[in-house]
C-alpha cells in the first residue's frame, strides 16, 4: 500500500510505544500538526524485507527503534531517506552492546552521514523499548533539502585587482641622467675597405679579394668592365671563340663564353708562355 502520512515509528519489535514516539518527534523540533491518521506505525519489520511500502519523499519524520542488533541499519537508511522528504527529520535508537559509548556513537553517527543525512548528532533519551539491561544510543539527523540531480550556479570568485598607488610627490629616476657625457658622443666608425661599398664597384687600396688582379686583366684587354660581365654580340659569334670572330672582334683571345654572362678569366691568362 502507498500512504502520505506525515510520519513513521517504525521498529523491528512487536510493538512500539506509540506516546513515546510523539514524545519523539517533538524533540525533533517537527512543526507539523500530528493527527491520529498522519502517523504510520510498522512493527516486524524485519519481514518486510528492508523496503517499505511507503510512497518516496511523502513523510517529514521517521523514528526508528532496533531491537535487533545484527540488523542491516545501513539498508534500512537508505529506504528512510527514500521515504523522507527533502529536509525530513530522522531519529534512530539501536542497542548498545559495549561499554565503548563513544565509540559506538561515533560508529553510527558515520553511518547516518555515509547514508547522505546531514546534522547529525547524539541525543540523551531514555529507551523507547522496555528491555532490561540494554541501554539505546539515540541519532538524530536531517535529509538535505535538495533532491537527487538538481544543480545550482556556483559563484565564481571575483579576481581582484591590486590598485596601482599613483603618487604624483613619489621619486622617480630620470632615465637621462642615468647616461654620462661618453655615452652621448657619437660613435666613431671605422673606415670602410671593402671593394662591394660603394657605388661604383672597384677594387679598394689593399683589395685582396681578387677584384684589383680582375680589373689589370680586363685593362689589358683594352675591354671595359661591362663587356666582361655583360659581354654582347651583334653577329652572335663573339661567344663562340677565336675560330668564329672576325678580325675586328674586341673579344679577341679570350675563351668562349655566353652571351649575356659575365666572361670567366683563369688565373694564368695573360701570363707569359715559356
Amino acid at each position: 500500500m502507498a500512504t502520505k502520512s506525515g510520519a513513521l515509528l517504525l521498529t523491528d519489535d512487536a510493538i512500539f510505544p506509540v506516546p513515546a514516539g510523539l514524545s519523539a518527534i517533538k524533540n525533533l523540533g517537527s512543526e507539523m500538526v500530528l493527527e491520529d491518521d498522519d502517523v504510520v506505525v510498522i512493527t516486524q519489520c524485519g519481514s518486510l524485507g528492508g523496503k517499505l511500502p511507503i510512497e518516496s519523499g511523502s513523510l517529514d519524520v521517521v523514528v526508528s527503534v532496533w531491537k535487533a542488533p545484527e540488523l542491516d541499519l545501513e539498508q534500512w537508511l537508505e529506504e528512510i531517506g527514500r521515504v523522507l522528504k527533502p529536509g525530513g527529520r530522522i531519529l534512530v535508537q539501536t542497542p548498545l552492546l559495549s561499554t565503548e559509548r563513544d565509540k559506538l556513537n561515533s560508529t553510527l553517527e558515520c553511518k547516518l552521514l555515509i547514508s547522505g543525512f546531514l546534522e547529525v548528532q547524539a541525543l540523551e533519551l531514555k529507551s523507547f523499548l522496555s528491555i532490561e539491561d540494554v541501554q539505546y544510543l539515540t541519532i538524530k539527523g536531517k535529509k538535505a533539502s535538495w533532491t537527487m540531480g538538481s544543480s545550482f550556479p556556483i559563484k565564481k570568485a571575483v579576481k581582484t585587482v591590486p590598485k596601482i598607488q599613483t603618487d604624483d610627490e613619489s621619486d622617480l629616476i630620470d632615465e637621462d641622467s642615468l647616461l654620462t657625457e661618453e655615452d652621448l658622443k657619437k660613435p666613431q666608425l671605422p673606415p670602410v675597405g671593402d671593394c662591394e661599398v660603394g657605388s661604383a664597384r672597384k677594387a679598394c687600396k689593399n683589395c685582396t679579394c681578387g677584384r684589383a688582379e680582375a680589373e689589370e686583366k680586363v685593362q689589358k684587354l683594352g675591354l671595359t668592365a661591362e663587356q666582361i660581365n655583360n659581354p654582347q654580340s651583334a653577329c652572335g659569334n663573339c661567344g663562340l671563340g677565336d675560330a668564329f670572330r672576325c678580325s675586328s672582334c674586341p673579344y679577341r683571345g679570350l675563351p668562349p663564353f655566353k652571351l649575356g654572362e659575365k666572361v670567366s678569366l683563369s688565373g694564368n691568362f695573360l701570363a707569359a708562355d715559356i
